[in-house]
């Protein structure tokens, strides 16, 4: 009896074994083929709210975007981002071309405009000169790109009205000339069947709460950023999956 009880563990403990090693060696193979998966680069086009004016360098939604997705297990670079407070389309254009880029990345995102909507038409900022000039730069970023506008997308521009900066202006009429040019990106945009990701709306809950606004009173704060981001991410892993 003992013999045979021997003998049916050692049976018994061959096939144990076998999976063991076969799930051990499944573990080996997958951890082989995140390390042999190539790093994607990020490009951020932009201005203050690309650049995170007013936060954290690792509170700006690009750099909040590239951390959820490496956690998520993607291979992600750190984002290089062009952007600067105050920029216009046609500023933006100008830095671009002083980078004198040559290599090509597998995102491109672009967030403009709100500059050009804050000058006006009384500064030479009108709305026909930033349909044309946004057409540009959207081409732009999908040479960046490698022409692939599958890896391009386009952020809204929030609304900055709700913000305690602007408290003594015209709230309605800033929100209202915003979703003009929130309607041409989003024409140009889809006119080139490129991702749109709209979060203006999300940005009108600074309204009333102090947390979501940076400590210049205009600006977003990292909370809000993170608001954004969880629009963007969903999306994006679509697009890079």
């Amino acid at each position: 009896m003992k013999k045979s009880r021997i003998t049916l563990l050692l049976l018994l403990a061959i096939p144990l074994a076998f999976i063991s090693c076969n799930s051990s060696q499944k573990e080996e193979i997958k951890e082989e083929e995140v390390m042999e998966k190539p790093q994607r680069t990020y490009l951020a086009l932009g201005d203050s709210y690309t650049i995170g004016e007013a936060v954290a360098e690792n509170e700006r939604w690009p750099v909040e975007l590239v951390n959820r997705l490496n956690a998520s297990g993607y291979n992600m670079a750190p984002p290089k981002i062009i952007a600067k407070t105050g920029w216009t389309t046609d500023e933006l254009q100008k830095e671009i071309n002083k980078e004198n880029i040559t290599e090509t990345y597998g995102l491109v995102s672009l967030l403009i405009g709100v500059n050009n909507q804050y000058r006006g038409v009384e500064r030479g900022y009108d709305t026909a000169t930033y349909r044309m000039e946004f057409r540009q730069l959207l081409e732009q970023a999908i040479a960046f790109a490698d022409n692939k506008k599958e890896n391009v997308f386009v952020v809204s521009i929030p609304d900055y009205g709700v913000t305690p900066f602007v408290k003594n202006e015209d709230r309605a009429n800033i929100a209202k000339e915003l979703s003009i040019y929130n309607r041409i990106g989003r024409e140009e945009t889809l006119d080139k069947y490129i991702r749109f990701f709209d979060i203006t709306p999300v940005s009108k809950n600074a309204y009333g709460d102090t947390t979501l606004v940076a400590n210049d009173h205009l600006h977003p704060s990292g909370k809000m950023y993170k608001l954004w981001v969880d629009i963007i991410e969903p999306g994006i892993k679509e697009m890079i999956y």
